[in-house]
């Protein structure tokens, strides 16, 4: 782009067509978008959506759990667009199953998608965000992240990890003026094909995108005296 943006910048990973999706039309308005994922097809039509709507959004395929492409995919942000002064890391795959069915490697992508990543995405845009004075990095986390089922022997330690990562970072960052809060998403999220794998869920039992993305919204213009560090958001019949 030869011109950069007047409107502040906004990163989100682990864009798809649910909570990723949510998150870039919310911010779209207000912010110019760097829309991060490794679904290259999808992240330009969403892309294309948002610029027909008057909005800036920069795709870039890029694989998380990579630290080289990660970097490089900020490198481009940076020169593109500016310093990001919002970051929604929803990135958050993970492989279910008990300590006899996953294997070594999939217990490593699982930590990478949600810690490593986390943490590089983190040091990217952490220095212009404590120069600046402000900032928000918000983490998207799941009720793996605080207890684990038996099944998530490997998404329920990478989650912990992001966790322990945003603590560590709010503890840090705070008083520098950046905001960062870990957002417990505990329920299915209502994305295509997800009603198909729980036919026995009805529509009040999933979490609505839009709905997510809005409190998103508003933890990321918090006023500094009233911050929240960690929050969750299910839906209303939710057992917990």
């Amino acid at each position: 782009m030869e011109n950069k943006p007047n409107k502040p910048i906004a990163v989100v990973t682990g864009v798809g067509p649910g909570l990723g999706a949510a998150l870039a039309r919310r911010f779209a308005g207000e912010y110019a978008l760097a829309l991060l994922a490794r679904r290259e097809n999808y992240l330009k039509q969403l892309a294309g959506e948002l610029q027909r709507g008057g909005a800036t959004a920069l795709d870039l395929a890029s694989d998380v759990g990579d630290g080289a492409q990660l970097a490089q995919a900020f490198r481009r942000i940076r020169a593109e667009l500016g310093d990001p002064e919002v970051l929604l890391y929803n990135a958050g795959s993970g492989k279910f199953g008990t300590v006899t069915e996953i294997t070594p490697d999939q217990y490593e992508s699982d930590w990478r998608v949600n810690a490593f990543g986390a943490f590089v995405a983190a040091k990217e845009v952490a220095p212009a965000m404590i120069a600046r004075g402000r900032g928000v990095m918000l983490f998207t986390g799941a009720t793996a992240g605080v207890k684990a089922g038996a099944k998530s022997v490997s998404f329920g330690p990478a989650k912990f990890a992001m966790r322990g990562l945003a603590q560590s970072l709010a503890r840090d960052l705070g008083p520098k003026g950046i905001h960062v809060a870990w957002i417990n998403v505990d329920g299915s999220i209502d994305v295509p094909g997800a009603r198909g794998l729980k036919p026995t869920l009805k529509d009040g039992d999933f979490l609505k995108p839009e709905a997510i993305a809005e409190t998103y919204w508003h933890l990321a213009h918090q006023d500094p005296s009233a911050w929240t560090m960690e929050l969750e958001v299910r839906p209303f019949k939710e057992k917990f």
